[in-house]
């Protein structure tokens, strides 16, 4: 939802016109404030300055975003901590959090920090950098372990697409003798179909191709979450989506496909045969 929300401030400053102001909703925009994430023109920008003299918001030229990539702005937009105290009589904008207990598994300002002498700290990016390189380690390991997924998963295609083949010859070969027969072995030749359609390994194969091929697009798509979260993600994502993915991630380890020669190996069809010949 934040990468959509900062992609349409893109298109809107890549729109022909230009964006309107935020504040006047008349003039054509000539900056934008990142902290604000307002549009504004001249005057209302003149204001805005005056307003916020003592705080530093950067203002950048419309112009300017307009030459740049979607990636860069992406890139650039993204905001530092905004995490606040997790002790609920803390939650103004002065009790920002910088500071990360592990133990308690909470960010905490700085001020309930140095009351608690009990425990061990970190800062915010720090954490977020580990937790961040923790998910790309799983994420590398993840696709080293898809060549074997992809692997099994091309077996079963072949696998299946011989079964299909030796079904549609013998259907053939059968269709062929039995019409050399008179019309009282016909039956022997419905039989016969039946017994090659009615053959469970296919049926068993089919599931096993399914599961395995939903495991491998979830991987896929596990790999490019984890992705875009170290391109674009801002720290309080990462630090609300992490456990999640990580429990995710850890479950696709844990999912992987039997070997192609551990499954029920096709029967031969010996058997069709051996009644074709005797017919």
């Amino acid at each position: 939802t934040n990468l959509q929300a900062r992609l349409q401030v893109y298109r809107q400053i890549r729109d022909g016109d230009g964006p309107k102001c935020s504040r006047c909703q008349g003039e054509v925009a000539v900056v934008w404030c990142s902290e604000c994430e307002d549009f504004l023109c001249t005057s209302c920008f003149e204001a805005h300055q005056w307003f916020f003299k003592k705080r530093s918001h950067e203002a950048r030229r419309v112009e300017d975003l307009r030459s740049e990539s979607a990636h860069r702005f992406l890139e650039d937009t993204r905001k530092s901590c905004n995490l606040f105290c997790s002790r609920p009589e803390h939650s103004g904008q002065d009790r920002i959090s910088s500071i990360y207990c592990r133990q308690c598994a909470k960010a905490l300002c700085c001020s309930c920090a140095l009351l608690d002498s009990q425990h061990s700290f970190c800062d915010i990016g720090s954490e977020t950098r580990r937790r961040q390189e923790e998910l790309s380690a799983m994420a590398q390991e993840l696709r080293r372990q898809r060549g074997g997924v992809e692997a099994s998963y091309a077996a079963l295609q072949a696998e299946a697409a011989r079964l299909e083949r030796e079904q549609r010859e013998m259907r053939e070969l059968i269709r062929q003798r039995v019409e050399q027969l008179v019309r009282q072995l016909r039956r022997e030749e419905e039989e016969l179909l039946g017994l090659v359609e009615a053959r469970q390994e296919r049926r068993e194969q089919a599931r096993e191709l399914q599961r395995v091929e939903g495991l491998l697009r979830r991987m896929e798509a596990g790999e490019r979450l984890v992705e875009k979260m170290r391109l674009y993600a801002t720290e309080q994502e990462v630090m609300d989506m992490q456990p999640f993915i990580k429990a995710s991630l850890e479950e696709l380890r844990r999912l992987q496909p039997e070997a192609a020669g551990a499954r029920v190996q096709p029967g031969d069809l010996d058997e069709c045969r051996a009644r074709l010949q005797a017919l």
